[in-house]
């Protein structure tokens, strides 16, 4: 997709926000026809830009009250033993984001929990048995300050 206009950006900055709204009632906000908003949709969708549609679900409705970031140290960065890792860590149970990353460990991953039991078990059974893992460092979060599921739109 070319770059994103201020109709694309106006129609995004509502999604963000409204993620059901009708595309008659997103048409009417950002001043377009039904037709012509259904179309840009289409591209904004069909291009990328909009990866998806999905229920932001509470942690703690499902009695996820421990949220866990995970610091991992692999025994190097070969591309092989990168790819075993990532694949790897995709069927981890409860993994909810993973980044590789620069400076002193390879992967950070954020883990929901149930409580410290669960975390205990996901680290014997999943996490040290990762491919390549030679140090796992778990911080404990305290309290949820802010988790946006999408950057402000400007």
């Amino acid at each position: 997709m070319e770059k994103l206009d201020s109709m694309d950006m106006a129609i995004l900055s509502v999604l963000r926000r409204q993620g059901r709204i009708s595309n008659a009632d997103l048409a009417e906000r950002v001043g377009l026809s039904p037709s012509a908003c259904s179309r840009r949709l289409d591209i904004l969708e069909k291009s990328g830009v909009i990866e998806g549609y999905y229920a932001r679900i509470s942690h703690k409705a499902l009695d996820y009250k421990m949220m866990v970031i995970v610091h991992i140290s692999l025994s190097g960065q070969f591309a092989k033993t990168l790819t075993e890792f990532e694949a790897a860590v995709k069927r981890v149970p409860n993994v909810m984001v993973c980044y590789l990353m620069s400076g002193e460990y390879d992967y950070l991953l954020r883990v929901a929990c149930k409580d410290l039991e669960d975390y205990e078990r996901l680290h014997r059974d999943w996490l040290s048995a990762l491919p390549h893992v030679v140090k796992i460092v778990s911080s404990f979060a305290l309290r949820e300050i802010i988790d946006r599921p999408n950057v402000e739109i400007r």
